[in-house]
């Protein structure tokens, strides 16, 4: 656009110079005629009458030749003009762009880092899941190791009483508590690894 708008403003400097050498062309006509006319002036005291007619037919459509020329030039003068207006309004139109230019590139870095937010919320939604079902892996981890530490633990405390014999598997014997008294020996408290 600032090239097509730089071309425009040369066509119209162009042309703004175009009808200044014409103005420039006619003025100089005109004094060439003034010049004319004088020396015409000093034939007519010389001349004859076809002298004078002779002298003046080539001169004879002047005023109708500058009537045109001033046409031209208010032709051409209301053709700068709308130009003008035309230029004035693209300008506006150019300004307009470059706003919106800017309101873009604001909207798509806003975009982009709402992509990225939103991004960032998924990967912390994601972890957040994650170490909820870690934490029930845990838990589940954990209360098979306690009831592995205390089946464990009694089965030590039969094999140590004399309950539960080495070769015997611990689903074959009966199971039941130890007497409890003073003179039997203690059941070892519960431990967690």
């Amino acid at each position: 656009m600032a090239h097509e708008q730089q071309k425009k403003s040369l066509e119209e400097e162009f042309e703004k110079i175009r009808l200044s050498l014409q103005v420039d062309t006619l003025t100089f006509q005109n004094r060439s005629l003034r010049d004319r006319a004088k020396r015409f002036e000093e034939a007519l005291r010389k001349s004859t009458d076809e002298q004078i007619v002779d002298a003046l037919a080539p001169y004879k459509h002047i005023e109708e030749d500058l009537k045109s020329l001033k046409e031209v030039l208010e032709m051409k003068n209301q053709q700068i003009h709308q130009q003008e207006l035309k230029i004035s309004e693209l300008e506006k139109i150019a300004e307009k762009n470059v706003y919106l230019e800017e309101k873009l590139q604001v909207l798509q870095q806003q975009n982009e880092d709402l992509k990225e937010r939103i991004d960032k919320n998924l990967a912390v939604s994601q972890l957040t899941e994650e170490n909820a079902n870690l934490q029930v892996h845990v838990e589940k981890e954990s209360k098979e190791k306690k009831r592995l530490s205390r089946t464990n633990e009694e089965l030590l405390w039969r094999l140590q009483t004399g309950e539960l014999s080495p070769n015997m598997s611990p689903t074959s014997s009966p199971v039941h508590h130890p007497p409890s008294g003073p003179g039997s020996p203690a059941r070892p408290h519960s431990y967690h690894q």
